[in-house]
């Protein structure tokens, strides 16, 4: 069996062939897991045969929890997806009395349904088009808003809707709205993402294989799992991850880039990636999944760009020319002071270019310090470390934050920095900022909440994701204080430079030749 300090090949590729003995039980070291045992028993003993249930394995536990986790996430959106018959007997969606905010349970999908046009059995994303405020001079062309990917998923998932219906007009099976199938459907496939995402974290955490329940029973999911379809990105991202941290790193290239094709985020744990590889001297390894990511991006891209430019291009034209979103700290300061902006009195369809470079600029300008870091640290950081921090950057810095990106976060903060009570504490807060924005959007004429309480709970939001920010940079420049480290790993995600020495370390403007880098414990 191979030492606790030295884990097998075999061991880094399953955490289920870890033993009992070389993972940590959260009952011992997380005081949460502690108390959540007492009404089970208590913490596991010191002598206790652990290791012997056949079926209960932690990756198992793991799942069951993020099973029961999305059904709760399911009935949180459950008021928004049901159906009444008006007075002159036609079935409609059930949102009056703004129900979709009075019950809190807003989702995109519902109304994407018919504003994509997905309805239509002719529609094809980036295709087709429609004129958005005719007859107004603010009237103009649209296409769909989102990336090739979540564009084609949506088109799927409405032709299965439609198809469920044509079936269920024979009596063989239930009929609702169509709309209330296609949401249905949507959830089904963002909640077996959400499982991916649970099971590569589960994975990725090795020795600490509960960490991963973080990630299973987040507020966030109960709230956002189904909110859009940001699921999809993170289970890419984290699979992408898994691949990397089990030397594939073709696959995990490819993974990253069909991440990249659903949402942006995914693209940017590339830097992070190739930062820490050039440290280790493994950038050969680097390139090929920079090489395999943006081949992949380019495969899935070029034929809806060849074919359709203009609905290709509409998901970076929305994104440059649309303003603050009400979540993001620009909005704050300009509520709170009456600062007008960067780009005051600007036209309809006017992309406000200050705010972009701004906006731009200081996340360029984060990027390059989580580089000084990761090239300047001690010890080299760990690849969820500075992929948190990049994340985190790009959210706190950019025009927009909508409020399911925060699932993004989540995976990559319990790999990053597995302290329990924290974590849950940052997701609380970070959940509960959908309550006023809900009612902020209600309206105060119609009992609604004033504006101030729901930009204090973004505030609220930012302030704890900065101190998750300050707490990793901490464990990067004080090793000796990273749970993952004290229990015998180097970077359980790093695949190529797990326990790699260093070849390269910036130290105060120089660098240090690698006969002077101090080795890895």
């Amino acid at each position: 069996m191979a030492s606790p300090s030295q884990p097998s090949q075999a061991n880094a590729d399953d955490t289920d062939s870890l033993g009992p003995e070389e993972r940590i039980n959260p009952t011992w070291t997380e005081p949460m897991a502690r108390a959540a045992s007492r009404p089970l028993g208590g913490p596991v003993g010191v002598h206790a045969a652990v290791g012997r249930q056949w079926f209960w394995t932690p990756l198992r536990v793991v799942l069951l929890f993020a099973v029961v986790t999305l059904a709760l996430a399911w009935f949180q959106k459950s008021p928004c997806v049901q159906q009444y018959v008006d007075d002159n007997g036609v079935v409609q969606l059930d949102w009056r009395g703004s129900k979709q905010f009075t019950a809190m349970c807003y989702s995109d999908t519902v109304p994407l349904y018919t504003a994509e046009r997905l309805d239509k059995p002719d529609t094809f994303p980036y295709k087709t088009s429609w004129v958005d405020d005719e007859g107004k001079p603010t009237a103009h062309v649209r296409y769909m808003e989102y990336p090739v990917l979540t564009g084609m998923f949506q088109l799927l998932n409405a032709r299965m809707a439609q198809g469920w219906t044509a079936i269920a007009a024979s009596g063989w099976l239930p009929n609702p709205m169509t709309v209330i199938v296609y949401f249905n459907i949507t959830a089904l496939w963002l909640a077996l993402a959400w499982l991916v995402t649970a099971y590569a974290v589960a994975q990725l955490a090795r020795r600490r294989p509960y960490d991963a329940v973080l990630v299973a029973v987040s507020p966030l999911v109960v709230v956002h799992a189904f909110t859009n379809f940001d699921t999809l990105a993170t289970a890419f991202a984290t699979a992408g991850m898994l691949a990397w941290a089990r030397k594939k790193p073709v696959l995990a290239g490819v993974l990253l880039g069909l991440g990249g094709a659903a949402k942006l985020y995914p693209l940017f744990l590339l830097g992070p990636l190739l930062l820490l590889c050039w440290r280790a001297g493994k950038l050969r390894a680097g390139w090929t999944t920079l090489g395999a990511t943006l081949a992949t991006w380019a495969v899935v891209n070029a034929p809806i760009a060849w074919l359709y430019p203009n609905g290709w291009r509409e998901f970076f034209r929305l994104n440059t020319e649309r303003g603050v979103d009400p979540d993001s700290i620009y909005n704050v300061i300009a509520q709170w002071t009456g600062w007008p902006g960067f780009d005051p009195g600007l036209a309809h369809g006017q992309a406000p270019e200050v705010l972009n470079t701004v906006s731009a600029v200081l996340f360029l300008v984060c990027c390059a310090a989580v580089g000084f870091v990761a090239l300047s640290a001690p010890r080299r950081p760990r690849f969820a470390q500075l992929a948190f921090l990049v994340v985190a950057a790009f959210l706190l810095t950019n025009k927009v934050w909508s409020p399911q990106y925060s699932l993004w976060l989540v995976p990559l903060a319990v790999l990053a920095l597995p302290r329990w009570k924290l974590l849950l504490g940052w997701m609380v807060v970070d959940a509960l900022v959908w309550v006023p924005r809900m009612f902020f959007y209600l309206g105060v004429d119609n009992k609604g909440l004033p504006i101030d309480w729901f930009l204090g709970a973004v505030v609220a939001r930012d302030v704890a994701v900065l101190v998750l920010c300050g707490l990793i940079l901490r464990e990067i420049y004080r090793p000796g204080l990273d749970k993952v480290r004290q229990a015998g790993d180097d970077d359980p995600c790093g695949g190529f430079i797990d326990g790699a020495p260093d070849r390269f370390v910036l130290r105060f403007g120089r660098s240090r030749r690698p006969a002077e880098v101090e080795q890895p414990a």
